[in-house]
């Protein structure tokens, strides 16, 4: 899905003949099994040896210059956007893949600050090379906040192993090809599972020295994470399942604060792919309860949809968009006006809806491509049918 995009792209506004839409699937076939303290053990133990570090201190300690989107960047309603330092526009083995924001965390309140920041959030998975394997999986955080600096910080995602007195962690070589943020949890897609749960309270301080191999517990005080100096560790696992007998692909997700859930959809192909399903994707949405998911929660709303290729995903307020980096086109329906098609970037990848109480509310997504990861938001009317 890395495929190389056109910087310069420009996107017409108008949209094309409405197609035919989405129907509707039995919601109640497709459930959630939630457990937030699967390392409960093992993480009081990494934090008492570790100690953590604040969204802030992090921020504070951002060491990463955005820059600005190339002027021959162009696409329709476009509203902003920044693109990551030379070293990470142009790194043939990091791809960035899902997007959230403090806005989807907190809300429109302070103007979506987190712990003092206004952040755009991005999810990347690391190859062993260029060519190699999915070997582990990070974060990006992002300030967008005239307040400070344009920085930005990479945090490694790692999984808790070990024991309680011996706490240790992994590598997640996870595609991570969506992210959501709600409240103080972080919610990253795991493919053929559903999703791992991140607690944004408990980023943990490691040494930065070491070689770039060198992962976890090398003494009883002394952890290496390639040489980064913030891991964020898991919690717990949302597991997915499903009696229509074909098990999701969590290809991509994102919140709507509006019904207070999670919705997520499928990659798949219409027909020869070897790495994807081919057959129709699928559409779901999962309530939260009290904030987070319930020990067993079922699907609100499922939908079997008529497109294929799609890398992200976004509803708020019964609206729903879809992004088919394949197809180089953007979704968009609702139940009662039905289905609208717009022309689209290429590379495009994951979608995050950004309400604004004083200004247009936006729609923030980015591309993948090497060389050309813009991150950018457009104003969500001129996508709305």
């Amino acid at each position: 899905m890395a495929a190389g995009v056109l910087a310069g792209l420009v996107v017409a506004p108008s949209a094309a003949a409405a197609a035919a839409g989405p129907t509707t699937l039995p919601a109640s076939q497709y459930t959630l099994s939630a457990n937030y303290n699967q390392f409960d053990t093992i993480n009081s133990a990494l934090v008492s040896t570790l100690g953590t570090a604040a969204v802030h201190t992090v921020m504070d300690n951002a060491n990463h210059d955005r820059t600005a989107l190339p002027s021959s960047f162009s696409v329709a309603g476009l509203s902003g956007g920044f693109r990551f330092d030379s070293g990470d526009n142009s790194d043939c083995a990091n791809y960035p893949q899902g997007i959230t924001t403090s806005r989807d965390a907190v809300g429109t309140a302070n103007s979506g600050n987190y712990d003092g920041h206004q952040l755009v959030l991005v999810s990347w998975y690391t190859k062993d090379g260029c060519d190699g394997a999915q070997s582990r999986s990070r974060i990006t955080l992002v300030d967008w906040d005239a307040t400070y600096p344009n920085k930005y910080r990479k945090v490694l995602l790692v999984e808790p192993t070990g024991t309680a007195s011996a706490p240790d962690f992994k590598d997640i070589p996870i595609h991570a090809g969506g992210v959501s943020w709600y409240g103080d949890y972080l919610y990253v897609a795991d493919t053929g599972r559903g999703m791992r749960v991140f607690d944004m309270r408990k980023i943990l301080k490691t040494n930065t020295g070491g070689t770039a191999d060198q992962i976890g517990r090398q003494s009883p005080t002394v952890y290496y994470a390639h040489n980064y100096a913030y891991v964020l560790p898991q919690v717990g696992t949302i597991t997915s399942k499903t009696t229509s007998g074909t098990n999701l692909a969590w290809s991509s997700i994102s919140l709507d604060r509006v019904s207070k859930s999670i919705v997520m959809t499928e990659y798949t192909c219409q027909s020869g792919c070897t790495s994807y399903p081919n057959r129709a994707p699928r559409a779901i949405r999962y309530p939260f309860a009290s904030g987070v998911f319930a020990a067993t929660t079922t699907a609100s709303q499922a939908l079997q949809l008529p497109w294929y290729n799609l890398n992200g995903v976004a509803s708020h307020n019964g609206r729903w968009w879809f992004n088919s980096s394949g197809q180089k086109q953007l979704y968009y329906w609702t139940p009662s006006t039905g289905s609208a098609t717009y022309s689209w970037v290429g590379g495009g990848e994951s979608i995050s809806y950004w309400e604004d109480s004083t200004a247009a509310d936006l729609l923030w997504t980015l591309q993948e491509g090497v060389g050309n990861r813009n991150v950018f938001a457009v104003t969500q009317s001129t996508y709305d049918g």
